[in-house]
C-alpha cells in the first residue's frame, strides 16, 4: 500500500508527471522520501553521489567554495525541479554542496536501483532519460541566462 502512494505521489512531481503508469510503478521501486531542514546539507563536495532528487517543496541551494571569497551560491532550486543527475554519470561524485535554505522534502531516488532498472528496462530508460536532460538543458539555459546577466555592462 506505501508503494502504491508513493507511486501516486512521484508521479505529480514534473519530471514524472505524464509518464505511464507502468513506468511510474517501476521507478517507485527505488525512491524514498527526504526531509531537509533548513541549514542541512544534502551532499557536500567530493562525496559520493548515490541519490537523484526529486524535490518537492522547500529551496535549496547550490554552493561552491572559493578559498577567497567563501561560499558561493550559483543556483537555488526548489519545488518541481530534479537534481543530483551525478549519480548517473562517473566518476558518481558530488560536484557542489547542496544546502536546505527553507525545509525541503523531496523523492530520494536510488542511485544502484536507478542504474539497474534503466538498463533491465530500455523504454522505461528512454522515458526517464529524455526527461532528465530536459531538466538539463532548462538548468544550462539558466545558468546562461544568469551568465548574460552577470556579464552585463553596467552603466
Amino acid at each position: 500500500m506505501e508503494t502504491e502512494s508513493l507511486a501516486r505521489s512521484i508521479a505529480q512531481h514534473p519530471l514524472v508527471a505524464g509518464m505511464s503508469d507502468e513506468h511510474v510503478d517501476f521507478l517507485s521501486g527505488c525512491v524514498r522520501n527526504v526531509r531537509l531542514e533548513e541549514g542541512q546539507f544534502l551532499f557536500r563536495e567530493g562525496q559520493r553521489a548515490d541519490e537523484l532528487y526529486l524535490i518537492r517543496s522547500g529551496k535549496i541551494a547550490l554552493e561552491i567554495q572559493d578559498g577567497a571569497r567563501g561560499t558561493i551560491v550559483i543556483e537555488t532550486v526548489g519545488g518541481g525541479d530534479a537534481l543530483g543527475w551525478s549519480t548517473l554519470f562517473p566518476p558518481y561524485r558530488w560536484g557542489l554542496d547542496a544546502r536546505g535554505i527553507h525545509l525541503a522534502h523531496l523523492f530520494a531516488i536510488d542511485g544502484t536501483c536507478l542504474h539497474a532498472k534503466l538498463e533491465a528496462d530500455h523504454s522505461f530508460g528512454y522515458a526517464f532519460t529524455r526527461r532528465l536532460l530536459n531538466e538539463v538543458h532548462s538548468r544550462l539555459q539558466r545558468a546562461r541566462l544568469q551568465a548574460l546577466d552577470v556579464y552585463r555592462a553596467r552603466p
